[in-house]
């Protein structure tokens, strides 16, 4: 028996198993501890030896997904073929009858995590047919539950891409938003369509939150991109709440409801390791808004709210920046 393969094995296999319980399970857990920092640091080299291509980065959510579904299958193989050869005994040839080598374990593990065995090998005593059966068990459950894992994100891909056209298909700047909800009296009309697209950010805001890996899945078109639609939603929010009277303004609680499914998406950046930006984005311009003739308040009212919320946008420059791309301008 060799006490040092025997623990290292354990070791691996329970981090592997923890990491994929941790990802796949756990809602509110996000990443597990590998998995976080393979997609950290897929997405940073990606940024790094691209230049920010778009093309490039595009590839990043794909690549991470089977790095990390590989990831998890090698620790579980690994893992299994250090317990088995803990014991130089615990497997044998059914046809020359010699003891298996590092070779033969690996293979004995591989095929017996996916088909249940082929013959070729047999373990020998009662605690490593158990060990077998284990391997059989942990290697299809774990498999199953990284590929349920990548279809539940693709699924997830596609809300996003959905909710970010929506959006900038009202208007790509904050005020263009604005401006194309306005009837040239009021406002009448937009309410459902704000209301809709709260309960879409909401949902995804919760994936996002058990799933870290949808902020690397980034679009080639700005107009299909979350992280420059959000920004955009919450900031025409946030000319309807501070800079629209009120008697103007649509639904006040509509609108705050749309803008706490934007706090709540702010703050899936911990679980994605986004850090805030330095500085704050330009403001919006109410000049944008007046051209249409839609009432606004004065410039240094709209300007002493905004100031509240310079960390809030500090959060939202972050998002941008983290997708590799620029905070949208205010001129259309």
């Amino acid at each position: 028996m060799n006490p040092f393969y025997l623990v290292a094995g354990i070791v691996i296999l329970v981090i592997g198993i923890v990491d994929i319980i941790w990802t796949t399970l756990w809602v509110d857990g996000g990443s597990g501890p590998l998995s976080g920092r393979l997609t950290t640091g897929v997405w940073h080299g990606l940024r790094t030896t691209s230049g920010n291509h778009d093309k490039a980065l595009s590839i990043a959510g794909p690549l991470i997904l089977v790095l990390t579904l590989v990831m998890w299958i090698g620790l579980i193989w690994l893992g299994w073929t250090l317990v088995f050869a803990s014991y130089p005994h615990s497997l044998v040839s059914t046809r020359s009858g010699a003891v298996a080598d590092w070779s033969g374990r690996f293979y004995y593990v591989a095929y017996t995590m996916f088909t249940d065995g082929n013959g070729d090998y047999t373990p020998l005593g009662d605690v490593w047919e158990i060990a077998s059966s284990l391997t059989t068990a942990s290697g299809m459950a774990f498999v199953t539950l990284g590929v349920s894992y990548i279809l539940t994100v693709l699924g997830a891909v596609s809300n996003k891409r959905s909710f970010a056209s929506t959006v900038t298909g009202l208007g790509e700047r904050s005020e263009a938003f604005v401006r194309t909800g306005w009837t040239g009296e009021d406002f009448q009309g937009l309410d459902l369509t704000v209301e809709s697209l709260a309960s879409e950010l909401s949902l995804l805001a919760e994936q996002h939150k058990s799933y870290p890996i949808l902020h690397y899945y980034h679009s080639e078109q700005a107009d299909r991109a979350s992280a420059v639609a959000v920004p955009v939603f919450d900031e025409a929010l946030a000319l309807f709440r501070y800079g629209v009277p009120d008697e103007a303004s649509p639904d006040p609680a509509i609108i705050e409801n749309g803008r706490s499914s934007a706090e709540s998406y702010i703050e899936t950046l911990d679980a994605a390791f986004i850090e805030p930006a330095d500085e704050v984005p330009p403001w919006p311009e109410l000049d944008r808004l007046r051209e249409d003739d839609i009432p606004t308040v004065s410039d240094a009212e709209f300007e002493a709210e905004f100031e509240a919320m310079t960390e809030r946008r500090r959060h939202l420059l972050g998002i941008v920046r983290g997708d590799a791309w620029e905070w949208p301008p205010v001129e259309e």
